[in-house]
């Protein structure tokens, strides 16, 4: 665990540390490219993603070509899911497209990496192969920069292969809102296929884990097969995330509080003077990240809010509350005697942590 104190005080570690990686919202990735999201374990994530095209005049026919993302969040990183289009132009053996992944991320600046670094395998039905991509993503600022590279299933070949490189970027304009697109091809493009592309706005629903993209590509959907791929037709749509905190619904139980309180340092608080330790912590995706936080005593804890959502760090047994911790916001609570103090979210109380203080 990082921890901040005398060798770095909390202004610094704000910058070293950065906001935690969100790990759904498309305010961080482009409309084709992952970004290299893996969910917190224990969370599901379903993606809606509706793209449709219009015939050109007289008809003006509107084609609709709806798919999903459903994944897991897993310890250690991953992400394991399924995406299904209705609609594919990679082979006409198929009519639609389902491709199975595997994602890990094994290094994030958040975690003070240079850049959050990511490797994805995948069997994609339709292309009847496997297909794998390695990913890379460094945010600057409001600005965060992607890349990847592609090694596919070549459709129309015997076990061929093909490789795609992509890059993109997001630009944070407000807590809520962003500007986003990518570009990707194949190092060799057979006839017909072009250099795939997108463009979109992102925004976050402010007071929820939700948040949508409305965006304009030439790709059918965000397979790694169709999103290396760009066609004729220009299309338009959304995607909308659905988190599900499990948590919500499997709730456990937790050890008896033991001990005396710990001292509330207010709303804003900073490393305390003295020397004594500040340790960050966050919450997100309606989780406590981490769930269990071992300091000692004297350490003041800091929760910073990264999700859309108002919360609290409040004690089972009433002992201490921060009180609502907005989004954005951060709030800190110093711990002085040795304990261990199980502690919850009062507006949401399957948000469930402990702190052990030794």
């Amino acid at each position: 665990m990082f921890r901040c104190g005398r060798l770095f005080p909390a202004t610094l570690c704000a910058l070293v540390i950065g906001p935690a990686a969100r790990a759904q919202t498309v305010l961080d990735r482009s409309p084709n490219l992952s970004g290299g999201w893996v969910g917190a374990s224990g969370v599901l994530h379903f993606n809606f993603l509706h793209r449709f095209s219009v015939s050109p005049a007289p008809e003006r026919k509107v084609t609709s070509a709806p798919a999903f993302l459903l994944a897991a969040g897993l310890p250690g990183k991953t992400l394991l899911g399924a995406r299904y289009a209705t609609n594919s132009e990679l082979s006409p053996r198929y009519p639609n497209e389902w491709e199975f992944f595997g994602r890990i991320a094994p290094f994030l600046q958040t975690s003070g990496a240079l850049v959050d670094a990511s490797a994805e395998v995948g069997y994609n039905l339709a292309a009847q192969g496997f297909d794998g991509e390695a990913s890379v993503a460094r945010r600057q600022g409001p600005v965060r920069i992607l890349a990847a590279l592609r090694v596919l299933t070549d459709p129309d070949s015997n076990g061929g292969a093909a490789v795609a490189l992509a890059s993109g970027a997001v630009i944070r304009l407000t807590r809520y809102v962003a500007l986003a697109g990518d570009v990707a091809s194949l190092t060799e493009r057979d006839a017909g296929e072009k250099v795939a592309w997108s463009a979109g706005i992102n925004l976050a629903i402010p007071h929820t884990p939700h948040t949508f993209s409305l965006h304009a590509t030439n790709a059918n959907n965000t397979t790694l097969q169709s999103a290396s791929r760009g066609t004729n037709e220009t299309r338009y749509g959304f995607e909308f995330t659905i988190p599900v905190t499990l948590s919500r619904y499997f709730g456990g139980g937790h050890p008896a509080p033991r001990a005396a309180p710990p001292e509330n340092v207010g709303p804003q608080a900073q490393a305390p003077a003295g020397g004594r330790d500040t340790v960050s912590a966050a919450i997100e995706d309606f989780l406590f990240q981490p769930g269990r936080l071992q300091v000692a005593a004297g350490t003041t804890i800091i929760w910073v809010n990264n999700g859309q959502v108002e919360h609290t760090v409040s004690a089972e047994d009433g002992s201490f509350d921060s009180g609502i911790i907005e989004p954005g916001k951060r709030r800190g609570l110093t711990f002085t005697r040795p304990g261990t103090f199980p502690f919850h979210c009062t507006p949401h109380p399957f948000m469930r942590g402990v702190i052990e203080v030794r």
